[in-house]
C-alpha cells in the first residue's frame, strides 16, 4: 500500500523532488501515492500525468497547476464563497 497524503500537503510532498523536473519524472514518483481531498481521492501520479507542462521549476509551480486543474469539489465545499456577500 502506497502513501496517503492530504490535498493541503501535496506541496510539501512535491519538495522532495530535484527541480527542474519533468512531468513524466513527476508522475512517477508519486506514481503509488494517493492524494485526498475535499470530496473523495485520486492518484497523485496520474493527475500529474495529465497536467499541462512539460517540465516544473519548483514546488510551487507544480502545486499551483495541480489546483488548477482539480475540480472545485476537491478543494472544498460547492457553493461556498470566500465571504463575498
Amino acid at each position: 500500500m502506497g502513501e496517503r497524503i492530504k490535498l493541503s500537503r501535496a506541496e510539501s510532498a512535491f519538495e522532495r523532488l530535484d527541480y527542474p523536473v519533468t512531468r513524466d519524472d513527476a508522475a512517477a514518483e508519486f506514481a503509488d501515492v494517493t492524494l485526498l481531498f475535499a470530496d473523495g481521492e485520486s492518484n497523485l501520479g496520474e493527475l500529474v500525468s495529465e497536467l499541462g507542462s512539460d517540465a516544473f521549476h519548483g514546488p510551487d509551480e507544480l502545486f499551483a497547476e495541480l489546483q488548477s486543474a482539480l475540480p472545485i469539489e476537491a478543494v472544498g465545499e460547492p457553493g461556498q464563497s470566500d465571504g463575498d456577500a
